[in-house]
């Protein structure tokens, strides 16, 4: 975690950057002023990157290892990972509780399937159900469906409203998301990622999702219906721009989805886990405006692949044997760094140090923003 002497350093680290525009090619938060490739990037890049599919745009550094916030690549130069793997490593890279969880784990049992009960997979299950009512979200949720990503925690929420829908009438299966969000990219959840860059080239997608826009409730309140079995979206948007959601606007969406029998379901697998102060970035509403499925991934595994779908009772009352399944998701590794991973985030003292950290980031960045004019906005949550 950070304190002030590290954040004052990595401020100092992000100046120089900005001075001398060495950001990597997509903009994120790999920082180092020095552009120089040397003999052993290259070698690597030219010997192994022909044979990688080119779906990534990457600058030419090849990391090595990460220790908490940090990174070093192979020509042994340091860097501060402010995006921290893209939400994910949120108790840090290389955490040696992690660590020994997955070298005792690794030893004992990896994998044995869905087809039997382990020791770790319905004890996450159950402790996520347990944390999330005891910090103030989803005061509904019942049942988990533990998976390895957050793609698959989208697929799995939009076949689960599918079938409730369907439960209801045969007509009830589309979808409402909105602009700017992002919820994936295999074919379900890209259909309810309304961006042409990525839907385009992978036409035609699922059929029957309509766009609102977020914050605007009179234009969800245009296209749901009675045939609507699903309303997605982020309380946060992350790829988006981090634009929080406006609190009555959710609420007011929640009330709309009641009206039609139509299920809430919040994507909150870059928000979440702390990352807002909260637990769950919808804790801050009150009940009236909370989920009725909710997807989590990135920071529960803290780099290892997992993801998970947390339903209430009444979706949970319609999901028989066979309507969906996966492999190696909740298996006993994975399931194990999740209970680690979410007992040490779901503390008083965990978010509220995200609190108080973030009011710091807070007056560090402005200070940028106003020394730095190109810096135009600085986004976040507030409370």
């Amino acid at each position: 975690m950070f304190r002030a002497s590290v954040l004052k350093s990595a401020s100092k680290r992000l100046t120089v950057a900005i001075q001398s525009r060495s950001f990597t090619n997509s903009g994120r938060a790999l920082i180092h002023a020095n552009k120089t490739t040397l003999s052993k990037t290259s070698e690597f890049i030219g010997n192994n990157a022909p044979f990688g599919v080119t779906t990534y745009s990457r600058p030419e550094m090849v990391l090595k290892k990460g220790k908490g916030s940090f990174l070093w690549d192979v020509e042994g130069k340091k860097y501060v990972d402010f995006s921290a793997g893209i939400a994910v490593t949120a108790l840090g890279h290389s955490n040696p509780e992690v660590a020994k969880i997955m070298f005792e784990q690794a030893n004992t049992l990896v994998h044995s399937s869905n087809l039997f009960y382990n020791l770790w997979t319905l004890k996450l299950s159950k402790e996520l159900v347990e944390k999330t009512k005891q910090f103030g979200g989803m005061y509904n949720a019942s049942q988990v469906f533990l998976c390895n990503s957050g793609t698959e925690a989208n697929e799995a929420a939009l076949k689960f409203a599918r079938k409730y829908g369907t439960s209801i009438s045969l007509k009830k299966t589309k979808f409402i998301t909105f602009e700017t969000s992002f919820h994936g990219r295999t074919f379900g959840s890209l259909s309810v990622t309304p961006n042409p860059k990525y839907q385009k080239p992978f036409a035609p997608l699922v059929p029957g999702v309509s766009v609102a826009k977020p914050g605007d409730i009179a234009s969800v309140e245009k296209l749901i219906s009675d045939e609507t079995c699903g309303v997605i979206i982020e309380p946060i948007q992350g790829e988006g721009g981090v634009h929080p959601q406006n609190h009555e606007f959710l609420v007011s969406l929640k009330k709309l989805c009641s009206k039609h029998k139509a299920l809430l379901i919040y994507d909150e697998i870059q928000c979440g886990l702390g990352r807002s102060g909260k637990l769950w970035a919808h804790a801050k509403l009150p009940k009236e405006g909370h989920p009725d499925i909710l997807t989590m991934a990135k920071a529960l595994g803290n780099g290892f692949p997992i993801g998970a779908t947390m339903i209430s009772k009444e979706v949970g009352d319609v999901i028989k044997v066979g309507d969906h399944g996966t492999t190696f998701g909740g298996n006993p590794l994975g399931a194990r760094i999740g209970c680690y991973v979410l007992n040490q985030i779901a503390t008083d003292e965990f978010l509220n140090n995200v609190q108080k950290k973030s009011e710091l980031f807070k007056v560090k960045l402005n200070e940028l923003k106003e020394k730095f004019p190109k810096i135009l906005r600085i986004s976040g949550v507030k409370g």
